[in-house]
């Protein structure tokens, strides 16, 4: 759902990712016809970098009760 968003309304995605004055910033220049592919492909990017750090929180969180270090196999 995000993923269309991003693409057809540039500037919302940044409000639900909570990247507030990057949403500003993408508005002003999806408000060019010029701007409008650059701001969406923006969007997808930063869109793809959240999903990407959720993840890793989750990855994070299941490990906090193991102690890895560098050498360490498991």
């Amino acid at each position: 759902m995000r993923l269309i968003l991003a693409i057809i309304l540039p500037p919302l995605v940044f409000f639900t990712i909570n990247r507030p004055f990057q949403g500003l910033m993408n508005a002003l220049l999806w408000m060019t016809v010029i701007g409008w592919p650059v701001a969406a492909i923006w969007a997808v990017y930063a869109l793809s970098q959240y999903r990407n750090d959720e993840l890793r929180d989750e990855l994070e969180y299941g490990r906090r009760g193991r102690r890895y270090d560098r050498y360490s196999r498991y």
